[in-house]
């Protein structure tokens, strides 16, 4: 079993539902893992990035002190397999005295507690093999655009503004003008 460690690139927010995307980099291939979560682990992963701070534990942060408190010791999360689209995950706790023990989890709610943690996120090689992707080539390597003057792409705007007859504009004062005649002066 080959682990690669990777990092959040982003959380993307999709057009067409309320679900969002989390982006996962390995640093070493510069491939990405993308997995749909829901808005509530979205917020929960933002959150702390953010380095926000609640008055009260939320969710991730119980889950974090209870294992704490009983005596365990998050050491990392593992995306550990895909199934029928599905990507599943595993919490690893360090029981003391060389013990461990893994807690299946969704893939959301682990990288959320690994925020909290600060602890790496892993994918199983042959998820990454799977399931990610890499950029493209051309469009990695392809400058960034420069600015054009008189670009094709506003003619439509300049067009449209060489229609608009403006001599028949004049003060809002004047009874009438098109404006005034529209408010009853």
């Amino acid at each position: 079993m080959s682990l690669v460690e990777v990092t959040i690139d982003s959380i993307r927010v999709s057009l067409m539902s309320q679900h969002r995307l989390v982006i996962l980099k390995d640093g070493l291939t510069d491939r990405f893992l993308t997995i749909w979560i829901g808005p509530c682990e979205a917020d929960a992963i933002t959150w702390e990035l953010q380095e926000h701070v609640s008055p009260r534990p939320l969710t991730h942060d119980l889950l974090k002190n209870a294992i704490r408190d009983m005596g365990g010791q998050i050491t990392s999360v593992v995306i550990s397999d895909l199934k029928d689209d599905i990507f599943y995950a595993r919490i690893v706790v360090d029981m003391g005295s060389g013990r461990t023990t893994e807690i299946d989890s969704r893939p959301s709610d682990a990288i959320a507690l690994a925020v909290r943690a600060k602890v790496p996120i892993l994918v199983e090689d042959t998820v990454m093999d799977r399931a990610a992707s890499q950029p493209d080539q051309e469009i990695s390597e392809e400058k960034p655009a420069e600015p054009v003057v008189g670009d094709d792409k506003l003619s439509v705007f300049k067009d449209f503004l060489d229609t608009l007859d403006l001599d028949d504009i004049e003060d809002d004062d004047d009874s009438e003008s098109p404006r005034g005649r529209r408010r009853g002066l």
